[in-house]
């Protein structure tokens, strides 16, 4: 849940809709919507890419989420 807490605010902070940071992610749009919901854990390679299209490591993104 925090983890999707902290990819919705870094998406919405880089004024992204899901559906444009699913396309530079490479994902599905209902996958990343699930993430950030907390109803769906990503996987490592998932996660990596949603950070990459952020702009992001996966470090900082967790370390936004607190874990």
């Amino acid at each position: 849940m925090a983890l999707g807490r902290a990819i919705r605010e870094a998406r919405k902070a880089r004024v992204l809709s899901q559906e444009a940071l699913a396309l530079l992610a490479e994902i599905d749009r209902a996958h990343l919507g699930r993430v950030e919901r907390g109803d769906s854990n990503a996987a490592v390679l998932t996660l990596a890419q949603i950070a990459k299209a952020l702009d992001l490591t996966v470090s900082k993104l967790m370390q936004r989420a607190g874990l």
